[in-house]
């Protein structure tokens, strides 16, 4: 049902980014429908979006336009993560994740961004996210 994206042909199989996809939506529906409705947040639900997110620029992250390294999915590692840290850590920052965002009328939607984008946004809106990011940049042409 889901047709591996052009740009993934040669990175990744569409056995690993049908798994990817299942495992990013099960884990956004399951925290849903905690905090929403429960009978929208559905895992074939979510797993549409996000598949439909990722055909529609998935390449790049949606935040800052760089390029996401695919060939990293399904390839982190608790263990090697506690054993390496931060250095372990750092070596996934361009992986492609889920963020949670609305449109312009308030409806929930998914964009693919990196891991290192997502963390900075933690639980800020998209506009709360760039008001943040413009915050910080003024002060840093301030300290130069």
């Amino acid at each position: 049902m889901f047709k591996l994206p052009d740009f993934l042909k040669g990175i990744c199989d569409r056995a690993q980014y049908v798994r990817w996809l299942q495992r990013k939506a099960v884990a956004h529906a399951r925290r849903d429908r905690r905090r929403f409705d429960p009978e929208t947040c559905t895992v074939a639900r979510y797993k549409a979006m996000i598949h439909e997110a990722v055909c529609a620029g998935g390449d790049r992250d949606y935040y800052t336009g760089l390029a996401l390294d695919w060939r990293l999915i399904s390839k982190f590692d608790n263990d090697s993560a506690k054993a390496g840290r931060e250095e372990y850590l750092r070596k996934f920052g361009n992986l492609p994740t889920v963020d949670h965002t609305q449109d312009k009328d308030g409806k929930l939607r998914f964009v693919i961004c990196s891991w290192r984008v997502n963390d900075a946004k933690s639980h800020l809106s998209e506009d709360e996210f760039c008001e943040l990011c413009e915050q910080i940049l003024a002060h840093r042409r301030t300290m130069q």
